[in-house]
Formats: C-alpha cells, sequence, structure tokens
C-alpha cells in the first residue's frame, strides 16, 4: 500500500484535522492518537503502526507506504517494553533504514507469561478492541483453557503502564473478549451446538459467545460487523481456525493455512509471526501463531471477573478471610455441595488464583512476605493441631 508524497507534507495540518482523512486511518488512527504523536510531529517524526516484526526489524504503515525499520532504539531489557505488533509509533521521516524512535503509550496489550524461569511477560499484541478467543469445535471444548484466555483478556486493559508512567492517561479503555466457535459446520445438530454455546456462556459472564464456519458462511457476516470498529486480535491453539478465519474476512488467500491432523484435530504452527491485516470491511484484524500455553501475568482483576458468581458467594461466608477450604458457615463450600456451583469451575478458580498468586509474588516483595506469613500461619495451625491430637492420645 502506497501513499503519494504530498501526504507528507500535508501531515502537519492532517494531526489537527479529522483523522478520518489521514492516510492511516484505515489502521485505526484517529484525534487521540494525532493528540499523542504531536510533539514528534514537531520533532520532523513522522506515524506508524507496526503491522509485523520480526528479529529486531519490523514492517510499518506509514503516510509513505509501509516501511521495513530498525527498531534498535527502542530494545530494552525489559521485555514488556519491547516493540509489538499493534504499537503505534515515532519513526524517521526517511532515510535507508528508517529508525522507529519511540512508541506511543499503549492503550491495551494482550501479556502472558513465558515458559522462562525469570518468569518474564510476553505482549503478544497491542492497542486492540477486540480479543477473539478462537476455539474449535473440532476437538472436546477444554472449559478450563477457555477461562483461562477470558482471565488473561479481561486483564487487558491498561496497556500504558507496560510503557512507564509517561504514558499515564491512555490506558482506561478496556479490550473487550469474546468466544469465537470456529468450524460450526462440523457440528450439524443445532441442538448440540446450542448446547455447546451454553456451556461456554456460563463460563463466560457478560461475553458474547458466536459460532461461526469458513466453510458455510455460518456467523461470518455478525463477527465481520464486530471487528469493523477499531483492532482485533485472533487467539487460539494451533487449529483453531484463525488464519481460516483471517481469510475469509479479506476474501482473499492471505493467510498460509494447513488443515489439523486427523488422529486429534491438533493443528500445525502455520503462522510464525503476528501479522496485522487491513480488512475491507472496516477494522484491522492481527492475526497471530498457535499458543500452546497460555500462563497468565498480573490477571487477578481477570480472574475475578470470570469468576464472579464465586467471589459474590464469597461475600456471604461467615468470615471475611474465609479460604473455603473447611471453614464453618463458608456461602462457597455450601454451593458446591448443593450443586449450585460446579466442583470443576471451583477447582479452575483455585488453580488460575494460585498461578496468578506465584507469578506475581515474583516481582512484588509485599506479595511474597503475605504469602509467607500465610505459609507460617499454616504452618504453626498444623503443628499446633498434632500436638493436641498427641496429648489426646497420652
Amino acid at each position: 500500500m502506497s501513499f503519494p508524497s504530498s501526504s507528507l507534507s500535508s501531515f502537519s495540518s492532517l494531526s489537527s484535522s479529522s483523522a478520518a482523512a489521514h492516510p492511516l486511518a484505515a489502521y485505526g488512527w484517529d484525534d487521540d492518537w494525532a493528540a499523542e504523536f504531536a510533539p514528534y510531529a514537531a520533532q520532523g517524526l513522522v506515524p506508524g503502526r507496526v503491522v509485523r516484526v520480526d528479529r529486531g526489524r519490523c514492517d510499518i504503515a506509514t503516510p509513505q507506504g509501509t516501511v521495513w525499520a530498525d527498531t534498535a532504539f527502542v530494545v530494552p531489557r525489559d521485555p514488556m517494553r519491547i516493540i509489538c505488533t499493534g504499537d503505534w509509533a515515532a519513526v524517521d521521516a526517511d532515510g535507508d533504514p528508517r529508525f522507529v524512535r519511540t512508541l506511543l503509550p499503549r492503550r491495551t496489550a494482550f501479556v502472558r507469561s513465558t515458559s522462562s524461569k525469570r518468569s518474564e511477560g510476553q505482549v503478544l499484541a497491542t492497542n486492540v478492541d477486540h480479543i477473539a478467543i478462537c476455539v474449535s469445535l473440532a476437538v472436546e471444548l477444554d472449559l478450563g483453557r477457555v477461562e483461562r484466555f477470558l482471565a488473561l483478556a479481561m486483564s487487558s486493559a491498561g496497556g500504558d503502564a507496560l510503557l512507564g508512567d509517561a504514558a499515564a492517561g491512555a490506558g482506561e479503555r478496556a479490550a473487550e473478549p469474546l468466544v469465537v466457535l470456529t468450524k460450526a459446520d462440523l457440528v450439524p445438530d443445532a441442538a448440540v451446538l446450542s448446547h455447546l454455546v451454553q456451556d461456554i456462556e456460563h463460563i463466560a459472564p457478560g461475553v458474547q459467545v458466536l459460532p461461526v464456519s469458513s466453510a458455510t458462511g455460518e456467523g461470518i457476516d455478525v463477527f465481520a460487523a464486530i471487528v469493523s470498529g477499531g483492532t482485533s486480535v485472533l487467539l487460539g491453539a494451533s487449529g483453531a481456525g484463525k488464519s481460516t478465519l483471517a481469510n475469509t474476512l479479506l476474501g482473499r488467500e492471505v493467510m498460509e493455512v494447513q488443515a489439523a491432523r486427523d488422529v486429534d484435530g491438533k493443528g500445525r504452527h502455520t503462522t510464525t509471526t503476528r501479522n496485522l491485516l487491513v480488512l475491507p470491511s472496516g477494522g484491522v484484524l492481527i492475526d497471530t501463531p498457535g499458543l500452546r500455553g497460555v500462563g497468565l501475568w498480573d490477571a487477578g482483576v481477570g480472574v475475578e471477573q470470570v469468576f464472579s458468581e464465586i467471589e459474590d458467594l464469597a461475600e456471604g461466608c461467615r468470615f471475611h478471610d474465609c479460604v473455603h477450604e473447611a471453614e464453618p458457615g463458608c456461602a462457597v463450600l455450601a454451593a458446591i455441595e448443593d450443586g449450585t456451583l460446579p466442583q470443576r469451575r471451583f477447582d479452575s478458580y483455585r488453580k488460575l488464583l494460585r498461578e496468578n498468586e506465584r507469578i506475581v509474588a515474583k516481582t512484588d516483595a509485599r506479595v511474597r512476605a503475605e504469602i509467607r506469613r500465610d505459609w507460617k500461619r499454616k504452618g504453626a495451625e498444623g503443628r499446633a493441631a498434632m500436638e493436641a491430637k498427641r496429648g489426646r492420645i497420652r
């Protein structure tokens, strides 16, 4: 995609006028981004949106067209600040190579923890308005995995914090999650499909659940309408049909796809980089590689929202610090006993809480101290109970 040379010379006036007339409007440029960029425009830099990152260099859409730029000036030690697909940047107006000089504050960011022993966070996509969690109906639903994705998605607001205090102010916006059940044509029984949708709706309070099929076109028009406003990211395991869905929305084969294995329905990692694509019907789509692991990263708020019914039940417990293990008057345990709260749901809640607590504790000394105090308290209670038991035996 290229723009006439006059676009660059008239950039200053475009920055202060309607964002709809801007050469980057199709990529999501708006008046708020123009306001954020104003200081860099005064320095002679031009704006650009990162459409792909690969080995220290990236493709960036600028008013002059898509350019290949070097990220040497914005590669800090902190992995949370590394340039990512979806970022808005200030770029040199010319030169070979171009250089990315700085990143604009992130409105939102989808972050997971890596498998690194240092428990680092990895930013998968930034400045997104919709997070589409793609779940294939070709395999058995893994409700726990969906809950995990939702917890991360619901913690995606406040992406500006990832770029430091200077970015404060833009991160109040939250990305809206939705669950996309792909390959709906493999479930021809309408009653069965409805039941599967209800299963997801039960664990995703307030989240839209949409069955789609790239083969038959089912639900595609609805999904296209959703993603036509703003930036959306497709997330899910390999074989979930993300790239096929992207191609369907684009109306042409842009992303390479491979068939899932017949043995277990698992996909092959065809997409290897995160790619930002402009949709013909409006909106921007980020396609991502399949995720094998989805580790939580500071997702406490998201866990509380996904399991809001458990949080509500906990307010009825007799003790305000109830941990829902064996305390008398525990409303959560009572709900499990009478079948109101499924045991699987509670186990998933506890698992995600513990995992998130461990991640936060590695970066927060106060949380580490609280965990140590809790361990010591439980140890003392255990020893006291054992001593009392021995006394009764004597």
